[in-house]
């Protein structure tokens, strides 16, 4: 799965990675980064093509399918499994309609044992910004307000996570992020495609602190290199 991340540049570095890739020129000024240690249920800095031109703004993190009666359940839906996403219920429309990616530099994972859990940071060996596969949907509370929450897809773990959890997210390099958010691609399978491992020799990790385990911990330290003693 993937239940932590982090977007560690600056707002002049991603409004000049959106230009360049994007031909973004304005950030809205609720996008506040740096992020270390974005969890679940929080504004996520989000990409979508609305037919015309890209877009940035906030989604909130956590899935509520329109027709759910509880928002509540998008806690639960912060991934959707790559195998299963074109089937399900919940994610099936925006699968074809509404296709989103998720702005980030950097994700957590927790090795688990049955008497501690130890936190890595995984990123790209280039250190640069990239995009995470997602879906995202509106969702209409009873006073009439409009949420608009999203979700993650996940994938098996590549080589270099395989040791530390069964899941990752799907990364994105700039073709396969515009591929994925044509809004004129429908075909599943060419979809399909595109939710794959990112290849583990791109790719670092080290182990953080155990800071990052708590949510209110959004400094640099959480994401800084663990120098274990021999």
């Amino acid at each position: 799965m993937c239940g932590r991340y982090g977007i560690s540049v600056t707002k002049k570095e991603l409004k000049d990675y959106l230009g360049e890739h994007y031909n973004i020129d304005v950030l809205d000024e609720n996008i506040i980064v740096p992020q270390y240690n974005i969890a679940p249920g929080q504004n996520v800095v989000s990409l979508i093509n609305d037919g015309t031109k890209y877009r940035v703004g906030l989604l909130k993190w956590g899935f509520v399918p329109p027709w759910s009666k509880d928002e509540s359940v998008g806690y639960k839906m912060i991934n959707a499994r790559s195998e299963t996403v074109k089937e399900k219920p919940a994610f099936k429309k925006s699968f074809c309609q509404k296709r989103c990616v998720i702005i980030a530099d950097g994700f957590f994972e927790w090795y688990r044992t049955t008497s501690t859990k130890t936190p890595y940071y995984f990123y790209l060996k280039n250190n640069n910004i990239f995009g995470f596969a997602g879906l995202y949907t509106v969702f209409l509370r009873e006073d009439g307000s409009k949420v608009y929450t999203c979700t993650i897809i996940t994938t098996k773990a590549n080589s270099l996570m395989e040791g530390i959890h069964d899941r990752m997210p799907v990364i994105l390099n700039e073709v396969t992020a515009k591929q994925w958010l044509n809004p004129s691609l429908s075909d599943s399978a060419t979809l399909e495609k595109i939710l794959v491992q990112y290849d583990p020799k791109e790719m670092a990790f080290h182990q953080v602190s155990s800071r990052v385990n708590k949510t209110s911990n959004n400094d640099k330290e959480i994401i800084r290199k663990i120098i274990l003693e021999e």
